[in-house]
């Protein structure tokens, strides 16, 4: 739903603590990651001296600890920090400030001192918008799971519409909560892209991966799209309610066709009306069957998904 691009948006280090040294910290836990975040932060810190940093310990869906020099250092969502009975009362005002501008507070921490924290946000994408509206058309519940916090969940959702937003959500319960709406007899479509979204796009009814996101989602995943669009992913339920009413269609005329012309080539009604089928002219009928069985099929050729026709009606 957004660029996938986040980038950082502001600094916010502790008393003593400069903004370079919050940025080459937090470099330094955020250099072997390929979250997009990490990737906002090291970006940040280009130009700066980022130091080695070992022990790498990995939370998923909470962040990374690991030692720089003979210093134990975190950097992560508030949850870790809770985690780790590190306090973050201090950053509270700051924290609950971004948060109501839709951005995402990274925290980095030191020992169990708090050093700052770093704003990250990412652009909502324009076409977005206008996918979450193409699902409501179909009449599809839109429901948006997120490992943000509540109130960078909740801006999105009014951004773009969305029916329900469910944030601060470990990569685990994302599956879980997929179960909870099956139970409710409903068919559930999972659209993700990251390694945290493997494990709910296997669960879901159909599990659908951004052709850009991770080889571990793409490998979970029923339908892999092409460009990191979620209209794609509108038009993928497009395309399915049309070939399966095609061949709901094709069904109906072959079980038509053989249930008047089988008794007929078999000389059932012969005795009683004189009619019958010469077998040269069975076989052809046959044969023009499953030529308009194909040419039915052929018409999904012509399918359009409804936002170019709606372009095109402009």
């Amino acid at each position: 739903m957004t660029e996938g691009k986040p980038v950082v948006r502001s600094v916010h280090p502790a008393d003593g603590i400069t903004e370079a040294a919050l940025l080459q910290a937090a470099a330094a836990l955020e250099r072997r990651s390929e979250h997009p975040i990490a990737k906002a932060i090291l970006a940040a810190a280009a130009g700066l001296a980022i130091p080695e940093a070992t022990d790498f310990q990995s939370r998923s869906g909470l962040g990374v600890t690991a030692k720089i020099g003979d210093r134990e250092v975190s950097i992560g969502n508030r949850a870790l920090f809770t985690s780790l009975g590190i306090s973050t009362d201090a950053f509270a005002d700051t924290i609950a400030t971004l948060s109501n501008e839709g951005k995402t507070a990274v925290m980095v921490a030191e020992h169990d001192r708090l050093l700052g924290v770093i704003a990250v946000a990412d652009a909502v994408k324009p076409t977005s918008k206008a996918a979450v509206a193409r699902f409501k058309a179909l009449k599809i519940e839109t429901i948006m799971l997120t490992g943000d916090n509540r109130a960078v969940a909740e801006a999105v959702r009014a951004e773009l519409g969305i029916d329900l937003a469910i944030a601060e959500v470990m990569p685990e319960a994302k599956a879980d909560h997929i179960r909870l709406l099956q139970e409710q007899h409903k068919i559930v479509a999972m659209v993700g892209d990251g390694i945290n979204d493997a494990i709910a796009l296997t669960r879901a009814d159909v599990g659908i991966a951004i052709g850009a996101g991770t080889d571990v989602a793409i490998e979970a995943a029923d339908i892999v799209l092409v460009r990191s669009d979620l209209n794609d992913a509108v038009t993928a339920v497009e395309l399915s309610k049309k070939t399966i009413k095609n061949v709901k269609s094709n069904l109906f005329w072959a079980f038509f066709y053989n249930i008047i012309g089988i008794p007929i080539a078999a000389g059932l009604f012969f005795p009683a009306f004189g009619l019958r089928l010469d077998p040269t002219i069975g076989s052809l009928a046959m044969s023009l069957s499953s030529v308009s069985v194909v040419l039915n099929a052929l018409r999904l050729r012509r399918f359009k998904p409804t936002q170019m026709n709606q372009e095109k009606g402009r």
